[in-house]
């Protein structure tokens, strides 16, 4: 089994060890993967000014909790309104920072901030209700028992590079519902589209501090892990352990989304033609640069021919390069420069050790940063690309001679984030789909599952800890609290000072008679 590196989701310095203090800043240039442009500068903030700013966000977050529910609603509607009126603004800033197609940042990302600012308005006040308990506890009969969230305060998010809205600014939003403030720390390759949403938020009323953006380095998500009361990081495995490291010393809430190699099983039964384009898809869509992106493919041997045969054709018809508007290339720029290290790294990996590359295989050539959408067959887990998160527009294909074969390969692997299973017998492929080690299985489809904001979206293993989505992504950003109310309150309870043997006795009793009857075997 590998041991767990890469996960490019952000730079691997994103919460480094405070170090002595550098140079006066001069700022952090955005760059246009996809033209080499520098498209703006932001600040890199420090220790001091990440103090300033939870100092400002600790001191609004109790007007913005007695909003409450409706109130709070209320501006995430209108956010959901301003997303939509404003999409070309916020399409046209995700594709300079990432460059991105115009149909991956409008689907994935606007069309994933719109479907949510609405779904937690909507939700959070049922998933935060006030819950009224039952207890089989003879000593409380009578009382009032509830379980109640209480938001914890400050929320710091430390954002990836390759969402910058749907995986970044995403998080805000539940934390924002509860009725925490938040800071952002985006990514220092993407930090324009949080800061414009934060802008948005402004115009719908969003009182002032509740949401900061703290754009920096790593040393800047460093200190944001010290001034908070949970931190949420998307990012790599590697980072994510000194993020939960940081957090325990403090002794506050993490929550992990981390790497992944999400596996994809073609059983014999499959529909091909469906199978096929969902491989082509799910591997090229942002070049592949998606933490549930299909990463390798088992196909069972009477069906792995014509399975690499379509998947071949399709994959060598995708249109590369700087997008020129909508419907005009399918596959992206790789946004984090040293992402193209890592991809030439596991295919030249895979090539030595016996792969062949059936297209694709290069850094395309002329200006921007891209990657050939590539295809690769004969390989095996000796090989880097079928074990280690690539992050790229790369598709490795395994023959396996069984689903078992499959299962075993497809746990063989450090990693849990999500994976697919495609056969006819929908029944056979939720059977399988029990016996993988993955935080998310889709049956027939992939990543489906993240637009389905009802269910948690989670990893096993080094994928992670916690959960977005569901009700436990917005509890995970409150305190429990537990509330007993006794209403008919008698001068002292029976079990009180002074002891007698009378009582003592009836107690005894008591409990006997609750808890020792029954049969045992």
């Amino acid at each position: 089994m590998a041991t767990v590196e890469q996960h490019p989701a952000e730079t691997d310095n994103a919460v480094a060890e405070a170090q002595a203090p550098t140079a006066p800043d001069t700022g952090i240039p955005v760059e246009n993967p996809a033209t080499g442009e520098t498209v703006a500068t932001v600040p890199d903030l420090g220790a001091e000014e990440i103090a300033q700013m939870a100092a400002r966000g600790r001191a609004a977050q109790p007007q913005w909790e007695a909003y409450g529910f409706e109130g709070r609603a209320r501006v995430l509607l209108r956010a959901q309104k301003w997303v939509m009126d404003n999409a070309q603004r916020v399409t046209e800033t995700i594709v300079s920072e990432t460059g991105k197609t115009y149909e991956d940042a409008s689907l994935a990302e606007i069309g994933y901030a719109g479907n949510a600012f609405g779904f937690w308005a909507k939700q959070g006040p049922v998933y935060l209700a006030d819950e009224a308990v039952k207890s089989s506890q003879i000593l409380v009969k009578g009382k009032k028992l509830v379980l109640r969230y209480r938001p914890l305060g400050l929320i710091g998010v430390i954002g990836p590079w390759n969402y910058p809205l749907t995986n970044s600014f995403g998080d805000c939003i539940p934390a924002l519902m509860a009725g925490n403030s938040v800071i952002l720390k985006p990514s220092e390759v993407t930090p324009l589209t949080s800061l414009l949403m934060a802008e948005g938020l402004r115009e719908c009323g969003l009182p002032d501090d509740v949401l900061q953006i703290a754009t920096g380095r790593g040393e800047t998500g460093a200190a944001l892990i010290e001034q908070v009361d949970m931190i949420m990081f998307t990012g790599s495995t590697r980072t994510g352990r000194k993020v939960a490291e940081a957090a325990a010393r403090r002794l506050i809430p993490a929550s992990l989304e981390l790497g992944g190699k999400d596996p994809m099983i073609v059983l014999s039964d499959a529909d091909l033609e469906r199978a096929a384009n969902f491989a082509t898809y799910f591997s090229m869509q942002n070049a592949g640069q998606t933490c549930i992106s299909i990463e390798r493919v088992y196909v069972e041997e009477p069906v792995y021919d014509e399975f690499v045969a379509k998947v071949s054709e399709k994959v060598r018809a995708l249109r590369v390069g700087k997008p020129a508007g909508p419907g005009t290339v399918e596959v992206c720029a790789i946004t984090f420069p040293p992402q193209m290290d890592t991809i030439k790294d596991h295919v030249e990996d895979a090539v030595q050790k016996g792969a062949r590359v059936l297209t694709g295989g290069q850094q395309a050539p002329g200006p921007g940063r891209f990657y050939e959408p590539t295809v690769l067959v004969d390989v095996d887990h000796s090989m880097k690309i079928m074990n280690e998160e690539t992050f790229g527009p790369t598709l490795p294909i395994m023959k396996v001679a069984d689903a078992d074969e499959a299962v075993r390969l497809a746990n063989d692997s450090p990693y849990g984030l999500g994976s697919s299973v495609f056969t006819r017998d929908t029944e056979r492929g939720e059977a399988i789909a029990r016996r993988l080690q993955a935080g998310a299985v889709n049956v027939n489809d992939a990543m489906i599952n993240y637009t389905v904001l009802e269910l948690p979206m989670g990893g096993a293993k080094a994928s992670g800890l916690g959960s977005r989505h569901g009700a436990g992504g917005i509890r995970k950003y409150c305190s429990q609290q537990a509330i007993v109310v006794t209403k008919l309150a008698m001068k002292k309870e029976l079990f009180m000072y002074p002891y007698k043997p009378r009582t003592s006795k009836l107690l005894a009793g008591v409990f006997k008679f609750l808890y020792g009857r029954g049969k045992r075997d």
